[in-house]
């Protein structure tokens, strides 16, 4: 069995275990709210004040949508890895996954799939349709392929920071609550327009983590704010690079691991 067959194996199984419990739909349904009430502060304080020089409200959304679709994915299809640290290096279930014969990442990232976390991908998507729509931006071939290419690189920027949590895990033999500022916090300084965020905070989130490469330049380029589509275009090879540096991480920290089970 190769290892997308098992993935996609532990995928379906946890699929079907979650579907078990009755009020999955409820789940569903409170994921979606929250996607959807999250930002809703930004329009009352848009039709208040209105534009923020050349921001309007949709501006911001669609950084918001580009960046909290790509944290979804990671959250739906990695959650094993985000589980990681409290789930099996403290327990020591980690030293059951060494004995079979199968990659670690996967068999890690497998392990949990929760259904209501596709609510995050699906209100996304649909705010970035929105904001598109509202924007008046007609999309090209082009356009088309910036936007999947820069979710699939903020896919695996947000995969590296659960791969990273993980990895820095081995050492600490608990999760650290400051790697959040990574996964939950990035998509939320999103909100703040690009002009007006604190050097200190775009430096940290272009190049310590990619999130403004993955979702600002994106959004500019297909919205026509300026910027080249070269720099949307860098999403990916962003994000494989980050996820490459997480991996060397996980890979090092399984090799200095020592059982914590007793």
């Amino acid at each position: 069995m190769n290892e997308l067959a098992l993935y996609s194996r532990y995928i379906r199984l946890n699929f079907l275990a979650g579907l078990q419990y009755k009020g999955w739909p409820f789940m569903v349904l409170q994921v979606l709210l929250v996607v959807i009430t999250d930002p809703i502060g930004l329009f009352f304080l848009f039709s208040r004040f209105g534009s923020i020089g050349d921001w309007s409200v949709e501006r911001i959304i669609l950084v918001y949508a580009m960046a909290i679709t790509s944290f979804g994915l990671a959250e739906t299809f990695c959650r094993g890895l985000d589980y990681f640290p409290w789930k099996m290096i403290r327990s020591g279930d980690f030293d059951r996954v060494l004995l079979r014969p199968r990659p670690l990442l996967i068999q890690v990232a497998g392990s949990y799939f929760h259904i209501h976390r596709l609510s995050r991908v699906f209100g996304g998507v649909c705010a970035i349709s929105w904001c598109l729509w509202m924007l008046g931006v007609s999309l090209t071939p082009l356009d088309l392929l910036t936007l999947v290419l820069a979710l699939i690189g903020g896919f695996l920027t947000y995969a590296g920071v659960f791969i990273l949590t993980s990895g820095i895990a081995f050492f600490t033999i608990d999760g650290l609550d400051w790697i959040y500022i990574f996964t939950n916090a990035s998509y939320q300084v999103t909100r703040c327009p690009m002009d007006y965020m604190p050097r200190v905070l775009r430096s940290i989130f272009t190049f310590a983590m990619p999130m403004l490469v993955i979702s600002y330049y994106p959004a500019a380029a297909v919205g026509g704010w300026g910027e080249p589509y070269w720099t949307g275009l860098l999403a990916l090879p962003a994000g494989l690079g980050f996820l490459a540096l997480s991996i060397f991480v996980w890979r090092l920290g399984v090799r200095h691991y020592k059982s914590t089970g007793s």
